[in-house]
């Protein structure tokens, strides 16, 4: 309930200025004080100037001297002064739980939250954990490098991850007026690439990806350079139902057909308007709910971090005959296996942690939860590094190769290209 309830009114539900208003009277440091000066209240300084300068001297905190260590001793060539000893249940956020300082000529600094609290060329961490190949900073090809791409098969770069300035991600669905302004995300070509294709202004393509495809309007333009399409990130949003599902401001009613293991989407309609509580729902005057491209997506793991490599191989053209605006086709099974190629390439740890304590996550657990099981999951992983298979058997630096594919060999031939003006 203390979330919910008004600070200001007891009993009654927090409303969303009474919430800036707590916030800004009391937990942006110096904000009352600097708006008192100006005969204002917090909330109307920020009404007025929209920003606050907090402190303006947090450019050099790496120099800051750390004036009582404590009882440390030094690690390394580095000269890192760390703990004897650390509380295992509250790990910072980033950094070393047990560096205190790096010493500078004789001084203790504070540095960096690196694990020598140094600028690190070379990273230890990186070496020691089995990807020796990228522990000084160097070029690797991406499964997105040009060479992997061939304009001529109509075979692109997909940028699904720019984003509008007026939505964020998905939380912003339910946002009417963001929504108004914001309704639809074409598909971006530069002419170049658009004549190749033949595709026009408002015209229906079909992008092909590794595990599907989606049919989306296009939109011809220089904002774009030559061999990328993008398609904007936040939109796509649907609904099984009329009246059930996803809020109804932004996603469209959608038939599903499930055939094995693939999986199909027709959009029945787009937005309309409906009868709510919410006067402005009747006014509703835009259709387009935008296309669910990320459905269409596989998951490609980084070996390294883990972290999903949003950048997509494609291939591009008019939308075939049937196609519809919003279709989209999902392979599962294709789905699976891309993943588990992805999977192969990753080198798993060789210590007793399952990751590195010091790298920065949002949310820091316990030491514990960073303990390597030693099941057979672990003991496989490890006997295949011993034999050198999986991401042992190959360098980091062309890992590219092993993860790409061929639209051809997934989809067959494509349409062919229109013949030059």
């Amino acid at each position: 309930r203390q979330y919910y309830e008004s600070p200001y009114r007891p009993g009654e539900k927090i409303r969303l200025e009474e919430y800036y208003r707590w916030m800004f009277e009391n937990s942006v440091p110096g904000l009352p004080e600097k708006a008192a000066a100006e005969g204002l209240d917090p909330l109307g300084y920020m009404r007025r100037y929209g920003a606050v300068e907090i402190s303006r001297d947090e450019y050099s905190q790496h120099e800051t001297e750390v004036e009582d260590p404590g009882e440390t001793d030094v690690l390394g060539h580095e000269a890192t002064l760390t703990t004897r000893s650390f509380d295992p249940g509250h790990l910072p956020l980033t950094g070393r739980p047990d560096t205190v300082a790096t010493v500078v000529e004789g001084t203790p600094r504070q540095g960096f939250n690196t694990r020598s609290r140094k600028l690190e060329l070379y990273s230890e961490t990186l070496a020691e954990w089995g990807w020796p190949e990228f522990a000084v900073p160097s070029y690797a090809r991406s499964h997105v490098h040009p060479s992997l791409i061939d304009h001529e098969r109509g075979e692109y770069v997909l940028l699904p991850t720019y984003r509008l300035p007026t939505l964020i991600h998905s939380r912003s669905g339910n946002a009417k007026y963001l929504n108004e302004l914001s309704h639809t995300h074409p598909l971006l070509v530069c002419p170049e690439d658009a004549e190749r294709i033949g595709l026009e202004t408002g015209g229906l393509a079909r992008v092909e990806t590794e595990i599907g495809w989606f049919v989306i309007k296009a939109l011809v333009t220089e904002g774009i350079r030559p061999g990328i399409v993008a398609a904007s990130h936040h939109m796509g949003r649907w609904r099984l139902k009329e009246d059930k599902g996803n809020e109804r401001w932004s996603s469209a009613l959608v038939d599903m057909a499930e055939v094995g293991d693939t999986v199909s989407f027709r959009q029945l309609h787009g937005v309309e308007p409906w009868q709510s509580e919410d006067p402005s729902s009747e006014r509703v005057w835009w259709s387009d709910a935008g296309v669910h491209q990320n459905i269409t997506f596989p998951v490609h793991p980084d070996p390294v971090s883990g972290m999903h490599c949003w950048h997509q191989k494609v291939r591009v053209g008019p939308a075939r005959e049937g196609d519809r605006y919003a279709d989209i086709h999902v392979d599962h099974a294709r789905a699976r296996d891309a993943y588990r190629r992805w999977l192969t390439l990753t080198r798993p740890a060789d210590g007793e942690l399952r990751r590195p304590i010091w790298l920065f996550r949002p949310v820091k657990p316990v030491l514990s939860a960073y303990d390597l099981p030693a099941d057979d999951a672990t003991m496989a992983a490890r006997a295949a590094r011993e034999r050198g298979e999986g991401g042992w058997g190959v360098s980091g630096l062309d890992m590219a190769s092993v993860v790409d594919w061929s639209p051809e060999e997934v989809w067959g031939p494509g349409p062919q290209a229109p013949p030059p003006r």
